[in-house]
């Protein structure tokens, strides 16, 4: 199979921060070459995710310029590097943790690659991977929930608001998520949201405490950022966790730590590459997401696959809040 590695692949760069425009779809980029520790992946679908466009942006600095967008994918081992390789050989079906994701090919450091159980079918296990870990270890880890605990998820019907919601619900927890339309408010009814508010007409924070009793929830995992901070503040219970994880709508301006004080509340901005940071966790992670997908039946939505020469869509899609589920590209395309 290495043999056949072609010298030049399809993939995005981007050359400065800005809008959508500075997406650049090339045909003519050179394949990487694994080095220590890493193995070459050839990308069947990568996923799309709003960490991709902060770094599109400059919220959040990229490394270098120019630079490929791009945290997972899903794909085959063409060619190991040297060093620990952790098990995996070339033919195995494997999904990367790894930036430089939007092309054909990736060099993807082993310590961050799983091979993918024959029970995943093609494109559940990347539609799964990033926003299913990052669910599962807010969850776990970020505020431990509990089986009868009160929590509130904003955006329950984007990706990992998807997520949150199947895997809160599996734990046993009351389920409190927060959309737009009526169509977002049934999807995520469906994954398992048992009490759903539309925000566009319904006061969030009234029916919040209509629901807990006028006690407020113990955890709030808010993806959306600036515009929903202060509102879940208000719908924490004293002693409750503010989990603030996304950007959505904006970074959060500064806080001032006293306010935590009126209910002795927890605030925390935690991202997923903490909590899988040793070899350890980030198999101890996969393996549980893949377990539950499997003994819950799960339903791993993908809301399209775009060809990656159509990758301007999908940022601007995904922005507009006009999806619902995994947004996934096909490198060949």
């Amino acid at each position: 199979m290495a043999s056949s590695i072609p010298s030049t692949m399809k993939g995005v760069i981007i050359n400065k921060t800005g809008g959508t425009e500075v997406l650049e779809y090339k045909t003519d980029l050179p394949v990487p070459s694994p080095g220590e520790g890493q193995l070459l992946v050839h990308n069947d679908f990568v996923g799309v995710n709003y960490i991709d466009t902060y770094f599109r942006t400059g919220l959040y600095p990229a490394p270098h310029i120019p630079y490929t967008l791009g945290r997972e994918a899903e794909g085959t081992v063409v060619k190991p590097g040297t060093g620990n390789q952790f098990g995996l050989k070339e033919g195995d079906r494997v999904l990367i943790l790894n930036e430089s994701t939007y092309a054909e090919y990736t060099a993807a450091n082993a310590a961050k690659a799983i091979k993918i159980p024959s029970f995943i079918k093609p494109k559940v296990g990347v539609a799964a991977f990033l926003q299913g870990l990052t669910a599962l270890t807010l969850i776990r880890e970020a505020h431990k929930v509990a089986k009868g605990d009160w929590v509130l998820v904003h955006a329950a019907a984007g990706g990992t608001g998807l997520w949150l919601v199947a895997l809160l619900k599996a734990t046993g927890a009351n389920i409190i998520g927060t959309a737009s339309t009526k169509e977002k408010v049934e999807l995520a009814r469906e994954a398992g949201a048992q009490h759903m508010i539309n925000y566009s007409h319904e006061d969030v924070k009234a029916k919040v405490m209509e629901l807990t009793g006028e006690k407020g929830v113990v955890a709030v995992f808010d993806g959306v950022g600036k515009s929903t901070f202060d509102l879940s503040m208000d719908c924490l219970a004293r002693k409750g966790s503010l989990v603030s994880f996304g950007n959505a709508s904006g970074a959060v301006p500064p806080v001032t730590i006293a306010r935590l004080s009126a209910k002795n509340a927890r605030l925390m901005r935690p991202t997923l590459f903490g909590y899988i940071a040793t070899r350890e966790e980030f198999e101890h992670y996969v393996n549980e997401l893949f377990g539950l997908i499997e003994s819950e039946g799960i339903e791993v939505r993908v809301h399209e696959t775009y060809p990656l020469s159509e990758v301007k869509r999908a940022h601007e899609d995904l922005e507009g809040r006009r999806t619902t589920g995994k947004l996934l590209l096909d490198p060949s395309k």
